[in-house]
């Protein structure tokens, strides 16, 4: 695609639409929170670990590493902290998980995305994906909810030093897809997720999540509650 234009396919969708769209050419996608709901899961699983162990963790510190590294904040290590020893991980680990896979398995893709998506290709526009976890999580769920083919480019934890907030990603992102910065858009649903998109240059739009929706967004681009609130079509025109 002409990093400076419009895309081969995208000039004459827009005119059979009777839009034009000189500057969004892609549209990158976070993946947790975002195309699926594992915010919640990931954290109700935890919740049950630590009221096994007759402790609490706290929703605020747990927001604070939503959408960015695992070092950002060990629950392991909190744990161990508000019981003054330290556990067997190994075995925690492979519970929580599977309590996690369990309530995972519950969702569907989240409202929106699947419209989105079509709406893009009908459009002209490319799609990629910009996650801070594991490519084997985020490959394997796309491929289980039968949306992998979609996206052209996907880069995950492994491709980077830094995950979001981190520009990283994104800038992988935007550079495999031939488009500038500012010709793409990203979809986040948390902060560490929309401050990454906007350090690489992005337009960011957030659709918080039943987790982050506690969070607020002063530099995004556009906020909606959902997906489904407004067509893709007329919150392009407003970026």
């Amino acid at each position: 695609m002409n990093p400076g234009g419009q895309g081969p396919h995208s000039g004459a969708s827009a005119v059979a639409c009777g839009i034009l769209w000189p500057m969004i050419q892609a549209i990158i996608f976070d993946f947790d929170g975002t195309i699926l709901e594992t915010e919640l899961p990931d954290y109700l699983s935890w919740q049950e670990a630590y009221q096994e162990h007759q402790c609490e963790l706290p929703m605020s510190l747990w927001l604070n590493a939503v959408g960015g590294s695992a070092s950002d904040f060990d629950p392991y290590g909190y744990l161990e902290q508000q019981l003054g020893r330290a556990l067997d991980r190994s075995q925690l680990r492979e519970k929580r998980r599977a309590r996690l896979n369990a309530l995972i398995a519950q969702q569907s893709i989240r409202p929106g995305v699947m419209e989105v998506i079509v709406a893009a290709q009908e459009l002209g526009l490319r799609l990629g994906i910009a996650s801070s976890s594991g490519r084997d999580w985020v490959e394997g769920y796309l491929t289980r909810l039968d949306l992998r083919h979609h996206f052209e480019a996907i880069f995950t934890r492994e491709d980077v030093v830094r995950v979001k907030p981190d520009p990283a990603l994104y800038s992988l992102a935007v550079n495999a897809l031939g488009v500038p910065p500012q010709a793409a858009v990203a979809i986040e649903d948390s902060r560490n997720g929309m401050l990454a998109a906007k350090a690489a240059g992005l337009k960011c739009v957030v659709i918080p999540n039943d987790i982050t929706q506690q969070l607020i967004f002063p530099e995004a681009d556009l906020q909606m509650h959902s997906l489904t609130d407004r067509p893709l079509q007329e919150w392009l025109q407003e970026l």
